[in-house]
């Protein structure tokens, strides 16, 4: 059984996510994308390869020649919360267990090497399998459901993971906050994004519906939206 997906994301006017060129500066207030994903609540949060890298710690795994099975590997299963992460290759060396109390589980692909495995082991990061070596990710959110109890999720990030989401018709609801800022330059992610590979895939939507909307303090607008996948 799939959990229920809302992506929650912040975006400038134009649509993009990366907050280093948004002008006004001072305009994104401090804080709101937390207290709103609070607000939200959910049993895990998933973010890509290249936002849970910026979490990252250590530099290197050491090399093995300890063969580990290719099982997933739970270090809790009793957490209020899980931060979910997409590595289909492996590239994240943690050095940590958590993200600001969540235990992490990594999303991999069967492809990883031995030596990866035994470093998420020795770092106390939980692992999950999606996929021979192209992520799964249907089968992700239906192992987070059965095997830790996952029933409601926040997608958050960055562009390409939304995207990949949006695509596979997972998503169910769109958390989106337009803040009084823009980016205006070329180049920068957006809200949903592509690799080059998939960048004429549409997404199967088949309907919008509009469930609320708030002005915020500061100027920003909450929008909620359930999605129809066809």
């Amino acid at each position: 059984m799939k959990p229920h997906l809302i992506c929650h994301m912040v975006t400038s006017v134009d649509g993009r996510i990366r907050t280093r060129r948004w002008r006004p500066e001072g305009n994104n207030p401090a804080g709101l994308f937390e207290q709103l994903h609070e607000r939200l609540g959910c049993d895990a949060w998933i973010v890509g390869r290249v936002t849970g890298q910026e979490f990252a710690k250590a530099k290197a795994y050491p090399a093995t020649t300890q063969p580990l099975p290719r099982e997933n590997y739970y270090v809790r299963r009793d957490a209020a919360a899980y931060g979910v992460v997409l590595d289909a290759e492996g590239k994240i060396v943690w050095g940590r267990a958590d993200i600001g109390g969540d235990p992490i589980v990594v999303v991999l692909t069967r492809k990883v090497s031995d030596a990866h495995l035994a470093g998420l082991r020795s770092d106390g990061v939980s692992y999950v399998f999606a996929g021979e070596d192209k992520l799964d990710l249907a089968a992700a959110l239906e192992t987070l459901n059965r095997e830790l109890g996952v029933k409601r999720v926040l997608l958050e990030g960055g562009g390409v993971a939304n995207g990949a989401f949006l695509r596979a018709g997972l998503v169910d609801e769109i958390s989106l906050v337009i803040g009084p800022i823009v980016d205006g330059a070329k180049g920068a992610s957006s809200l949903f994004d592509s690799t080059e590979a998939d960048a004429g895939v549409a997404a199967p939507v088949r309907a919008m519906r509009l469930d609320s909307t708030e002005v915020l303090d500061g100027g920003s607008v909450w929008l909620r939206y359930s999605l129809e996948n066809g």
